[in-house]
């Protein structure tokens, strides 16, 4: 009995892996779209999205089997009740990066982001995502406290972006409503990055909680 719930521990640690691989992925997708003003990258970033969605519903279902045919013990029960909320963070990590790549889809711009930040931002909320989801599938409260702390570095980030928005509306050098446009939709994806890193550091805390701490 004890093995075959491992095994299926593992399967669940698995799938949670590959789900956080497509919010990579998705983030990846979304944000290179933007920077490159590559609409293909952005259509990839909706699939993934979906994607995304489907996983989620895959691990839910196996959670609910280890509830109902396996007897967890209080920390197998604390990983897996832990599962379940990690994996509505990660859907929503999902549907940011599509409502990034959304964004281009709809932009009259096509894409002329005037701020580095955005790409560091998004380099930031990747590395958050990843290394979230191996401190709760490996247990390691150490890693998931270094990841915490990187959304300090996150918000900053942001705080940059508007700066350079700032600049470039106070710069005098264009007004018009196609760079009115630009400044916004700059703003709205610095704010999905920012809360996609809310939502890393949210699983950070689900390690904690699975571990008892």
């Amino acid at each position: 009995m004890r093995q075959t719930f491992n095994l299926q521990l593992k399967e669940l640690n698995d799938n949670l892996t590959k789900m956080g691989g497509l919010c990579e992925d998705c983030i990846t997708s979304a944000t290179q779209a933007l920077l490159l003003g590559t609409e293909e990258l952005g259509e990839k970033a909706i699939e993934l999205e979906k994607e995304i969605d489907v996983k989620e519903n895959e691990i839910q279902s196996l959670c609910i089997k280890l509830l109902l045919q396996q007897q967890p013990v209080a920390r197998d029960l604390r990983t897996i009740s832990a599962a379940l909320k990690m994996i509505t963070d990660m859907e929503r990590i999902g549907d940011q990066g599509s409502d990034i790549a959304e964004l281009l889809k709809h932009a009259s711009y096509k894409c002329k982001i005037r701020t580095p930040h955005i790409a560091a931002m998004a380099d930031s909320t990747i590395k958050m995502v990843t290394g979230s989801v191996e401190a709760f599938v490996h247990q390691d409260i150490i890693l998931a406290e270094k990841i915490a702390k990187q959304d300090d570095e996150v918000d900053s980030l942001f705080q940059e972006v508007k700066s350079d928005i700032l600049d470039m509306i106070t710069s005098g050098t264009k007004h018009d409503k196609e760079f009115g446009e630009e400044a916004i939709n700059t703003l709205l994806i610095a704010k999905y990055l920012e809360r996609i890193g809310d939502h890393a550091v949210n699983i950070t805390e689900w390690v904690r909680f699975s571990a008892g701490k």
